[in-house]
């Protein structure tokens, strides 16, 4: 699914994330926090005008919940940062999504100038 790279984009990501997981069966605490700093971090840093941005969800057999956020501009690579200012609104978003996720990282594409950065948590985790 596409949505706007816009704020609105990101929070419309995070609910469709809660309405999924509830069809599922699944907790969302964990996973919505992931979707919104995943796809709050795409607006900005994966603009590109006139190109939207995807989340997409899935669950595996052993109940391992992939949360992948696609973007247009797979030339800006994310990197955890601390910020400087303890009192900082923005620059944590990584931050947490490492500290929610088992693992996490980014892929090329799929297609050219794009990126995917993906989180995974595992069931134990995925309930919080």
């Amino acid at each position: 699914m596409l949505l706007s790279a816009t704020r609105r984009g990101a929070r419309l990501a995070r609910l469709l994330t809660e309405r999924q997981l509830a069809d599922w069966g699944e907790p969302s605490g964990a996973a919505e926090q992931v979707v919104a700093e995943l796809a709050a971090n795409a607006v900005p840093h994966g603009l590109v005008p006139g190109r939207d941005f995807g989340p997409a969800l899935g669950l595996d057999g052993t109940g391992t919940l992939r949360i992948a956020v696609t973007d247009a501009r797979g030339d800006r690579l994310p990197c955890i940062q601390v910020p400087a200012d303890d009192g900082a609104e923005s620059g944590r978003g990584l931050l947490l999504v490492a500290a929610y996720a088992d693992r996490w990282g980014v892929t090329d594409g799929p297609g050219p100038g794009r990126k995917t950065v993906w989180a995974e948590l595992v069931p134990d985790r995925a309930h919080g």
